[in-house]
């Protein structure tokens, strides 16, 4: 993939952060912390449901899309078993006396079911559709229908500030509802070259099969990983409020920031090794890629804690630990981030077990964590039990990996790691003033730089050569 094809598939993300930040405030000042934490529970549900219900046969779909010619059979084939499943469930929810937004917001309402439910599906719908346009490495399309969405969910709230609409949950549902329509719309039109043709493909039973056989492990680790990532609001809705739940939204939301690096990186990363895997490249070239990603994320994290002591300025003064939260809260797309790279032999491999192996330990840690945590730090210790999980599925994958394909160095990975997790568990505890941390942060900058002055200087010629 050429530097054109990667800025492409960077717009989206790097937009949607920019309108992110922008939305952020603007949420936080028109609803309340509670109905904050309300759609951080939507949210939870709607993931929860895609990574049941693709079976791990997303997974599959990225996997083989290099090695089958008939690509309208093979989506067709990882689409529809997952699908006809989610949809007979959804059907018997319907009918049922369930109440679903009973048990998620502490709100009985058949307007709220009925967004939820077509949430779920379009999600569904859009998560296939948007891998056809990332294994094509169709990026700007793939990037437009990232931040069209997030346009349209701006100017919905401010539509409702311009309007006086009542600040109520279900305005807030019904703004991320149309966003997420405008999703799938968007993603449809993008690949209807490609998804149309899937209707009346011909499923090869036996390829199907043995995708199913590959993505089992993962529908195990897709649960977990699920559950790695919503442990912590699920603790703070049972064991604390929704209010501290809205707190840790925000934070979530600050730090997810860092998504756009992720995203960028997963997007890009997954269809170019897999090519590099079956045309034979030296595993070195694919070894310099987790230093350069290790040296990104180490500068980011650091550069987020110097300048973490702005935050209380944009958002209302109930929102003022969030500053150290986010702190802790980053480590999920950052570790997340460098797992990806380190851990990659796994799916070389083919050895998908590990990763479900992977995420459930880190699951049943983050449980412990928030369990013993939450009650008495509230956000604070579901960030930094989030942390800790985190930081434990990122060191199985990369010894798992390194051990099944190819052994690299770790030494500074896991030194600048382990300072950083510890880091953000102190400054949670202690609440450190705004010098210390904006010191403590330079000093972790400063030696990222003089360990990897390496590559520094090899990212410094490629640019000139480049200008």
């Amino acid at each position: 993939m050429n530097a054109k094809k990667i800025f492409y598939f960077a717009i989206g993300p790097i937009g949607a952060a920019i309108l992110g930040l922008i939305t952020l405030p603007i949420v936080a000042w028109i609803f309340s912390p509670d109905d904050i934490g309300r759609l951080t529970m939507l949210n939870v549900a709607v993931g929860f449901s895609l990574l049941l219900f693709s079976l791990g046969l997303d997974q599959a779909y990225v996997r083989e899309f290099h090695e089958v010619n008939d690509k309208p059979g093979l989506l067709k084939a990882v689409f529809l078993p997952g699908f006809m499943i989610l949809v007979i469930l959804l059907v018997c929810l319907g009918f049922s006396p369930l109440s679903p937004s009973l048990i998620l917001f502490d709100i009985d309402s058949f307007f709220i079911n009925f967004l939820l439910y077509a949430a779920i599906l379009l999600s569904f719908g859009s998560r296939f559709l948007s891998l056809i346009l990332r294994m094509q490495e169709r990026g700007l399309a793939y990037s437009m229908s990232q931040l069209l969405p997030k346009v349209i969910f701006l100017v919905l709230l401010l539509g409702y500030l311009w309007l006086g609409a009542e600040a109520i949950f279900d305005n807030l549902i019904m703004a991320n509802f149309l966003s997420t329509f405008a999703v799938f719309i968007i993603y449809a039109w993008n690949a209807r070259k490609d998804w149309i043709p899937a209707l009346t493909a011909r499923i090869n039973m036996a390829k199907q099969s043995e995708m199913i056989r590959y993505s089992i492990p993962l529908i195990g680790s897709g649960v977990a990983f699920w559950g790695l990532t919503a442990m912590d609001k699920l603790f703070l809705r049972g064991l604390s409020s929704f209010e501290e739940l809205g707190i840790y939204s925000i934070a979530v939301s600050f730090a997810g920031v860092a998504l756009v690096f992720q995203a960028i990186f997963s997007t890009v990363w997954a269809p170019v090794v897999y090519r590099w895997a079956a045309e034979g490249v030296e595993p070195e070239k694919i070894k310099n890629v987790m230093d350069y990603v290790t040296l990104a994320v180490v500068l980011l994290w650091s550069l987020a804690g110097m300048f973490s002591w702005a935050v209380p300025y944009i958002l209302p003064p109930e929102y003022n630990k969030v500053q150290y939260i986010l702190l802790a809260a980053i480590a999920f797309p950052l570790l997340y981030t460098v797992s990806e790279s380190t851990g990659i032999g796994i799916g070389i491999k083919r050895k998908t077990m590990f990763s479900m192996l992977a995420a459930v330990v880190a699951l049943i840690v983050n449980a412990l964590g928030n369990w013993f945590l939450v009650p008495i730090y509230g956000a604070s210790g579901a960030a930094m039990a989030s942390a800790v999980a985190f930081f434990i599925f990122f060191t199985i994958r990369t010894e798992a990996s390194s051990k099944l394909w190819v052994s690299f160095e770790r030494f500074r990975l896991y030194v600048f790691m382990i300072w950083l997790v510890m880091l953000s568990l102190i400054i949670n505890i202690l609440r450190l003033n705004d010098f210390f941390l904006v010191v403590l942060y330079f000093f972790t900058f400063m030696l990222c730089i003089l360990f990897f002055k390496k590559q520094i200087k090899e990212v410094i010629i490629c640019g000139l050569e480049r200008f």
